[in-house]
């Protein structure tokens, strides 16, 4: 699906206009892959839009980003307030949210300088993740016997 731009993103506790939104081809996380994300999604509500699990996505977000020996240089709760306020400003009832921390510009090589952790949260119109069709007809899935190995 398409992405459809929308007024704004939030990068490294700003708010940047969609098209400034932009990251270094050199950036290490591009060359080695060290990045995590969450995929989160807001739903209109007679209330408002409500984001579905955000705390817990949140939470989820900073224990990946653990695991590659990042510290996210924001609280859970400021994470939380960003994202509400970006859904808010940039006037979504439903949408599809992207939080993604990955190591900024400066240094390259397979151990990077890990204290240089930079963070965006994207926002956009993004219809049923299946299709509409899956939402009227419904559609087929399978659960996977495949186990992760343990830690």
């Amino acid at each position: 699906m398409p992405l459809t731009p929308t007024p704004f993103i939030w990068m490294d506790g700003e708010l940047v206009p969609w098209d400034d939104a932009k990251v270094h081809v050199l950036t290490p996380s591009l060359h080695y892959g060290w990045g995590v994300y969450e995929g989160v999604r807001a739903y209109a509500t007679d209330s408002g839009p409500a984001v579905f699990r955000l705390r817990e996505h949140v939470a989820r977000l900073r224990d990946s980003a653990r695991v590659y020996l990042m510290e996210l240089p924001w609280t859970d709760e400021e994470l939380v307030q960003a994202v509400l306020e970006l859904v808010r400003i940039n006037g979504h009832d439903s949408c599809y949210i992207r939080p993604i921390a990955y190591l900024g510009y400066g240094e390259m090589g397979v151990a990077p300088q890990l204290d240089a952790v930079r963070m965006s949260i994207a926002v956009w119109p993004w219809g049923s993740y299946l299709g509409d069709r899956a939402e009227t007809e419904g559609c087929r899935l399978i659960v996977s016997n495949w186990q992760r190995n343990s830690h």
